[in-house]
């Protein structure tokens, strides 16, 4: 095989296409009896599946309640809804994170306040939460970055000092273990999604997990319109129900979520041994006692030890037929939805955050991913890093 990067001319690397992104899901056999169930009893929407869903959910994670919902954004549409902050107040954010996170808190009418994230985990850094902290502030949104679990309890202990309520946008977090513990009960609530990218699989869906019954009462009543049942509508509430369909795939799909943690670790793990040895590429650092999911695998990348910056590998690694993303750009303070919270100093206050933003990529990674198509990637960007001079030359941006 000709060693040049096909961006110089070399042969395709992958001999077919290697995806950013795919969902392991059931066999359709195994869900056919309860999808027909379903089917033929009418009650395809918020019935007994999704209800088995929310139990099972609450008991892996020892949180008393677990609310299917839609999706994770409704959910946490709806999470933040519960705690009642008072109009036009402050949520304290990571810039660094999904859209989702952001549009919890302004469907409620809250403002944005955003805080720069700590360089090596990827996560919310206390000491920038609490600068970003105002007397309008009314909450902390902590986000587990990747399925990294963040500083829970230094976050808990600012909350807790500064008379403020902390949820966790847990999106990335099924199959992540804080001390042991798979994430669910911490915080005021923690919004988690079953989307095709994560580990927990319904199509579209999100699960709220909380211990405070209040917010399990307004989740589920808000889920359908906030009708208890009478018609009588008690706040604005949505349409967020699971269907039973979703309900069922996610439940089958759950079942395989202990092994597909630890095949995604184990996916990692050989990752970090085939391109530790290339300079200028750095990892998110996980605490010793801690877990990821690994919903997503993102490398930093220094173009002036590695010799290529961020986009062009990723183009680079196209050009192998291996897709990749850029997780995230823009950030959330620079979004057009977003940029009327930045204050005037939201550059300077967010460093890390924009140097994730310019040097972070996600590489392919997923629950059945074979150790072949891992060292396929790192091939790829080991013959890369080798041609990097003439690998700059063929881009004209």
């Amino acid at each position: 095989m000709d060693n040049r990067p096909a961006i110089l001319g070399g042969d395709v690397i992958a001999s077919q296409r290697i995806p950013f992104v795919r969902p392991s899901l059931p066999p359709l056999n195994e869900m056919k009896a309860e999808i027909e169930e379903a089917l033929n009893s009418g009650m395809v929407t918020t019935g007994p599946y999704a209800e088995q869903l929310g139990e099972e959910m609450a008991h892996y994670m020892g949180a008393k309640n677990a609310v299917a919902v839609s999706s994770c954004t409704m959910g946490l549409v709806l999470a933040v809804q519960s705690l009642s902050l008072p109009e036009g107040s402050e949520v304290v954010l990571p810039s660094f994170t999904f859209i989702a996170s952001g549009l919890g808190p302004v469907w409620n009418r809250l403002k944005l306040r955003f805080a720069d994230v700590d360089l090596h985990t990827m996560n919310i850094d206390p000491r920038s939460a609490e600068e970003a902290i105002t007397a309008n502030t009314s909450a902390i949104l902590g986000v587990h970055q990747f399925g990294n679990p963040a500083p829970i309890e230094e976050l808990q202990r600012l909350a807790d000092r500064r008379g403020l309520r902390l949820l966790f946008d847990s999106a990335h977090g099924l199959g992540s273990w804080h001390n042991g513990k798979p994430l669910g009960g911490f915080g005021s609530a923690e919004v988690f999604s079953l989307s095709p990218t994560k580990l927990t699989v319904a199509a579209e869906g999100g699960v709220v997990a909380t211990n405070n019954d209040d917010i399990a009462r307004h989740v589920r009543i808000g889920r359908n319109y906030a009708n208890p049942g009478n018609y009588d509508c008690l706040f604005p509430g949505v349409n967020a129900r699971m269907s039973e369909l979703h309900a069922i795939l996610a439940l089958h799909s759950f079942q395989k979520l202990g092994e597909a943690a630890q095949r995604r670790n184990r996916a990692v793990n050989l990752y970090k041994e085939q391109l530790g040895r290339i300079p200028g590429i750095s990892f998110q650092k996980i605490a010793e006692n801690d877990r990821s999911s690994y919903k997503d695998f993102s490398i930093v990348v220094d173009e002036k030890e590695f010799g290529v910056a961020q986009r062009r590998l990723a183009g680079a690694l196209l050009a192998e037929d291996i897709q990749t993303r850029i997780y995230y750009s823009p950030i959330l303070h620079q979004m057009t939805a977003f940029r009327a919270f930045a204050d005037k100093d939201a550059d300077s206050r967010l460093m890390n955050s924009l140097y994730l933003e310019s040097h972070a990529l996600s590489l392919p990674l997923y629950s059945d991913m074979k150790d072949e198509e891992v060292k396929i990637v790192c091939a790829a960007i080991e013959r890369i890093y080798a041609h990097a001079k003439a690998v700059n030359s063929s881009f004209s941006d």
